[in-house]
């Protein structure tokens, strides 16, 4: 299996003003395609593990070779968080159905929610990722990770991430990390992470 860049379910100016189009551009086309590009060149020489989806390659590390592990870890992780990230992304959903419920029932509202993932992305030193994730408990938890590492590699999977790596939003917001962690709340697509939660609670 060779890796491709998945399509853009949007024109990159849909999230306009929250993500300007050129943002969208450059990250999809050439950062998303650098992962997919080093992913494809890392596993070249090993067919058995080009069979393998990128979610498969990242939640077994430990099974790939020592040569190309950090190669896989990277850009993998790189390939597979930013196929979900895209599909995160939308305009006007409002927060409904399970998951609704939930980060009211494990957070105590959404606002508190809001302030310990907003916590998460601002403080990560570095680049790197805040997520939402149900661990192996199921039980909803905020997380942070470093660079393109994805807690899938812990057990625990993701259902809402925010990309905190300058080329998600320097171009707009420059250092101001904390106004693009606040516009980011304006463009969650709801509908699929109550979709990616109840999947998996399955």
């Amino acid at each position: 299996m060779v890796h491709t860049l998945p399509k853009l379910p949007y024109s990159y100016d849909a999230l306009e003003p929250f993500i300007d189009a050129k943002t969208m551009e450059i990250h999809y086309t050439k950062h998303h395609q650098t992962y997919v590009d080093k992913l494809n060149a890392a596993l070249e020489k090993y067919p058995k593990l080009q069979k393998k989806t990128p979610e498969e390659l990242i939640s077994n590390l430990n099974d790939i070779p020592e040569e190309i592990r950090t190669a896989v870890r990277n850009h993998g992780g790189g390939h597979w968080n930013h196929s979900l990230f895209w599909q995160l992304l939308a305009k006007d959903v409002k927060l409904n159905g399970a998951i609704a419920k939930a980060i009211d029932k494990t957070f105590g509202s959404f606002d508190k929610f809001k302030e310990q993932l907003s916590s998460a992305a601002l403080n990560r030193f570095g680049s790197g990722w805040a997520w939402l994730v149900v661990s192996k408990e199921e039980k909803l938890e905020i997380v942070s990770t470093g660079n393109q590492d994805s807690p899938l590699s812990e057990g625990k999977i993701p259902i809402l991430g925010i990309d905190v790596w300058e080329h998600a939003y320097y171009l707009k917001y420059q250092n101001k990390r904390a106004d693009y962690i606040s516009a980011f709340f304006n463009i969650i697509n709801w509908k699929k992470v109550d979709e990616l939660y109840k999947k998996a609670l399955k």
